[in-house]
């Protein structure tokens, strides 16, 4: 038993040494790529994001503006990002990226990409497991049928007909295979039913985006400044003017209230300015020769 243990021993040790540096290999190999991999994954995500909004239609970097949407039984996901592209500050289009979970051998990501009024730019894969040689079609590389969409909307076809040609609608399916097809035609449709209820809501109106300005700043006075009097200016000749027409004014103002308060009998009464007045008017009708 004593000469037994020593081999198992040399070998538990052998195989721990042998998956430590097995698991360094490969954590040292996932760390050195993940960059690279990240990079590449995000430059075939933009080539696929142009392809179907292209920039002439957009000028906004659609990374920087996204929106994450919680509907599981709509996008076949419980979290679903879409892009927002804008075209001097006015929405364009919404990119959102579904997921097909009922593709013939797995989940099928997509790219939707809906202009603001509902007729589809485009619709792309990103990635899929559908068998080589038949449900790989969708691919642009291996079909034109995925192009079918383009201008598609709602309205064109009718909803009924957003089928596959088998079940009664518009779209053609791949021979030999009539799941995958199927799947994604309802897929987008889907999309498209969310993109006609809600996109009031990815692109609110620009005035609603604007940020009120906040109320002006109290002005800070010192406690220097504020101990200070102030100093005694003299009114210029032009400032008095006005001051003393103003006080002109009141005056008259005064004397009109004060005649409408008089009463009736004391209007009678000559003042001796009006006295002399007659007066000089009679003297001045005896010297008219021809009175």
């Amino acid at each position: 038993m004593i000469h037994l243990r020593h081999p198992i021993l040399l070998a538990g040790a052998a195989l721990t040494l042998f998956a430590i540096i097995g698991t360094t290999l490969v954590a040292v190999t996932h760390h050195t790529t993940a960059e690279r991999i990240a990079a590449n994954e995000r430059q075939a995500l933009l080539r696929h994001l142009h392809q179907i909004a292209p920039y002439t239609l957009i000028d906004n970097d659609l990374t920087q503006e996204t929106r994450t949407l919680f509907n599981a039984e709509i996008f076949g996901q419980p979290e679903t990002l879409v892009y927002l592209g804008r075209r001097k500050g006015e929405p364009v289009v919404a990119i959102y990226t579904p997921v097909v979970p009922d593709g013939y051998a797995g989940p099928i990501r997509l790219l939707v990409a809906v202009l603001y009024d509902g007729t589809l730019s485009g619709v792309r894969v990103l990635s899929h497991k559908e068998t080589p040689g038949l449900g790989d079609k969708m691919e642009l590389e291996k079909s034109n049928w995925i192009l079918s969409f383009n201008g598609r909307s709602l309205d064109n076809p009718p909803e009924a007909l957003w089928r596959v040609q088998r079940d009664g609608g518009l779209f053609d399916q791949f021979t030999g295979a009539t799941i995958t097809p199927r799947a994604i035609v309802k897929a987008v449709k889907k999309t498209l039913l969310y993109h006609r209820h809600h996109a009031a809501d990815l692109f609110p109106p620009l005035s609603e985006e604007v940020t009120p300005a906040s109320p002006p700043a109290a002005a800070t006075v010192s406690p220097a400044a504020a101990a200070t009097p102030e100093p005694n200016v003299a009114l210029s000749p032009e400032t008095q003017e006005p001051q003393e027409s103003q006080a002109s004014q009141h005056a008259l103002d005064a004397e009109s209230a004060a005649e409408e308060r008089i009463p009736p009998g004391d209007l009678a009464t000559e003042t001796p300015s009006t006295q002399e007045s007659q007066e000089s008017q009679e003297s001045d009708n005896d010297d008219d020769p021809q009175l």
